[in-house]
């Protein structure tokens, strides 16, 4: 299989408490550890967004609104969904898994990746990383990576007409046909 979860990929979480959350994988355990004998792998990523800053905002308000707080966590792969985009931000020297071993770590560990999180926000590149996702529907995707991929892979996709409709059973969106081959 294809090695596609690498560091560096924005990801989404799926499941747990931080799910709906975008996080950036720092190392990727394919063959799993002892402890997690499953592909898994060490994700930072944003608990917290930053706000939207408008122009009548003081320095003050600019800087608060302009805050993240960050998560590290160990994800199980089919519990992430990985998207098309990298982040450019070197995390690996401050996020390890000997860091989840203490509290004390954890914590220092995530006030420095707030702190490089921050940075890359201020520069105004990887906007979308740092944006909330909208919808409510991909927060209801269960699935995991494996599954959809398989599915992207089994089902082509062919636009429809306007006006036409498909009548063979399948759910499509307004505006594409899924055929199976």
């Amino acid at each position: 299989m294809v090695k596609f979860l690498k560091p560096n990929k924005a990801v989404v979480l799926l499941q747990g408490r931080f799910a709906g959350r975008k996080a950036v994988i720092v190392r990727s355990f394919d063959d799993g550890t002892r402890d997690r004998p499953y592909g898994h792998c060490l994700v930072a990523g944003i608990a917290k967004y930053p706000k939207k800053v408008i122009r009548k905002d003081s320095a003050k308000k600019t800087a608060k609104k302009s805050r993240v707080k960050a998560f590290i966590k160990l994800v199980n792969y089919n519990h992430i969904m990985p998207t098309r985009y990298t982040l450019d931000v070197d995390l690996k020297d401050v996020v390890s898994t000997d860091v989840l071993q203490t509290r004390d770590k954890k914590v220092t560990a995530a006030k420095e990746t707030k702190k490089r999180l921050e940075e890359r926000f201020k520069t105004g590149k990887n906007r979308w990383f740092f944006s909330k996702l909208r919808g409510r529907r991909l927060l209801v995707v269960h699935m995991n990576a494996q599954e959809l991929l398989r599915q992207t892979i089994d089902c082509p996709v062919k636009p429809l007409k306007r006006g036409e409709l498909d009548l063979e059973g399948s759910k499509p969106g307004p505006s594409i046909k899924y055929e199976k081959p």
